[in-house]
């Protein structure tokens, strides 16, 4: 479990472009780094919009908001312009990224056992140490509260 305090692990990723995307990138930046798990979903488009919504505050205090699921560039190309999110979405189809940092968990669905991606927000500040994590997120109310917090 990656707690406050502890060094953010290193990782690259493509977003919704096909670029990689690395987290020494953002140096010097705080980074909201978001695991969702689906694309199109009510819950993660919510969620989405509300760090959309609030995209300049978080650029202002020199923030950048980066979403991370399993789901395909391709995807998120498309999840992205229908959304018009701003802000990158990574791709991690192998889920290597979302168990390092710790957001793939038992889930069931349809009353089945599965393993899936957790709703789960790290902020790291400028040297890319970890400051805050969430785990009880509401979609609708989480970009606020964590911009509120920054």
């Amino acid at each position: 479990m990656l707690k406050p305090g502890t060094i953010a692990p290193e990782f690259t990723l493509n977003d919704q472009f096909g670029n990689p995307v690395s987290l020494a990138d953002f140096r010097g930046k705080t980074v909201v780094l978001y695991f969702y798990s689906k694309d199109n979903t009510s819950g993660c488009t919510a969620e989405g919009l509300g760090f959309q919504a609030r995209i300049a505050e978080f650029e202002s205090k020199n923030a950048v908001v980066l979403g991370v699921s399993k789901d395909s560039v391709a995807s998120h190309e498309k999840f992205a312009a229908r959304q018009g999110f701003s802000f990158r979405l990574l791709s991690d189809p192998d889920r290597f990224v979302i168990g390092l940092y710790d957001a793939l968990n038992p889930k069931t669905m349809y009353g089945k056992p599965v393993i899936g991606t957790s709703r789960l927000t790290y902020v790291i500040d400028a040297d890319g140490k970890i400051t805050n994590v969430y785990r009880d997120i509401k979609a609708n109310e989480h970009a606020e509260r964590v911009l509120s917090e920054l």
